[in-house]
């Protein structure tokens, strides 16, 4: 690879690196080392906002890059997710949730392709307050089990609003999916 080819590609190579974080904080997490997964985890969020920040003020959007990224991100809060309901961190109904989402996401684009009817997946403002809910409730389990503090009632509360959102988000990407099938 050429130094321009390189440059250009920063952004891609630090999604990329954010992907090889993922299966590094899920062991962490099986590890019982939880103060290591957060940390990670704070690098991953740091990263994400450098690659973005990065390939927009210097004009280095790829499309290579448009699908890494939110892959990235999907891949790590789902990991996370998993991970946690697995070890008792977070109730296995948020992590279903969750990932059942995305699920759901992931058949309509499908069928939407295998109907030659092929939909683009917008983000909606309760999408991304549900990504913002997500983010956050994954950062305080991990924190605070990092940290020993006593997570509760305050990742309560944070896991009852990552099913609102879920709900509310999934029932919106279900709602334009049948607009635009039905089209």
């Amino acid at each position: 690879m050429q130094f321009t080819q390189l440059i250009r590609n920063v952004p891609n190579l630090i999604t990329l690196a954010r992907m090889v974080m993922t299966p590094i904080a899920v062991q962490m997490i099986v590890s019982d080392r939880y103060l290591a997964a957060f940390l990670i985890f704070l690098l991953a969020g740091v990263s994400d906002g450098v690659d973005g920040f990065i390939a927009r003020r210097f004009g280095l959007r790829t499309e290579l890059g448009a699908y890494l990224d939110p892959l990235a991100d999907k891949a790590l809060l789902i990991s996370i997710y998993v991970s946690l309901a697995i070890y008792g961190a977070l109730p296995a109904w948020v992590a279903i949730a969750v990932v059942s989402r995305d699920v759901m996401i992931v058949v309509a684009v499908i069928v939407s392709w295998l109907l030659d009817k092929p939909v683009e997946i917008r983000p909606v403002w309760v999408s991304k307050l549900n990504t913002a809910a997500q983010i956050s409730l994954a950062g305080f389990a991990l924190g605070a089990r990092a940290y020993g503090l006593d997570p509760f009632p305050l990742q309560s509360v944070l896991e009852w609003l990552v099913a609102a959102t879920v709900v509310a988000s999934g029932g919106v990407y279900i709602a334009q999916w049948l607009d635009h099938m039905t089209r």
